[in-house]
């Protein structure tokens, strides 16, 4: 079965991670949640290509792809609507130019590490996002209920390589 490529990307500041910028989805799939910057690949677009490019159109934000620090790779998969299923590359980025700026897609907001807004977010967020603000490395299934927004259940994988 086929699952179609996405990135995320989490600008964040300090080491360990102090404040990191999450964006409130206006549109579309995943509205009214907070979530990374990120989407779809496009053709013959590399993953990190890919990730500064989304995140520039969702946030102002300009990246450079080395500067882009891969911390895990998630595998979703809704039952109800198997089109919809999709890996996500996940980054860290700690430097960039501009300023986060809203665009038609997000609202860019600052969050403390430690105050992170789970109950905004994907409910599987909370479920890896801690083990990747901790420096570790996440790879998992994240499997979604009927609903397409409520999580069934999460499986850690054994890493792989990027």
């Amino acid at each position: 079965m086929y699952m179609y490529p996405t990135t995320l990307v989490f600008p964040v500041v300090g080491q360990p991670v102090q404040k990191m910028l999450l964006g409130m989805k206006k549109v579309r799939f995943g509205r009214g949640k907070y979530n990374g910057f990120g989407g779809k690949a496009d053709a013959g677009e590399s993953m990190r290509a890919a990730a500064v490019r989304e995140l520039r159109e969702e946030s102002g934000l300009a990246a450079r792809e080395e500067d882009l620090e891969f911390v895990g790779r998630l595998w979703f998969y809704f039952p109800a609507k198997p089109e919809w299923d999709h890996s996500g590359d996940i980054y860290f980025l700690r430097s960039w130019e501009g300023q986060p700026v809203e665009s038609e897609e997000m609202q860019p907001a600052w969050f403390d590490a430690v105050k992170i807004p789970y109950e905004e977010m994907w409910e599987d967020d909370i479920c890896w996002l801690p083990q990747v603000l901790a420096g570790e490395k996440i790879f998992a299934d994240v499997i979604f209920a009927e609903d397409n927004e409520g999580m069934a259940e999460f499986r850690l994988r054994a890493a792989e390589p990027e």
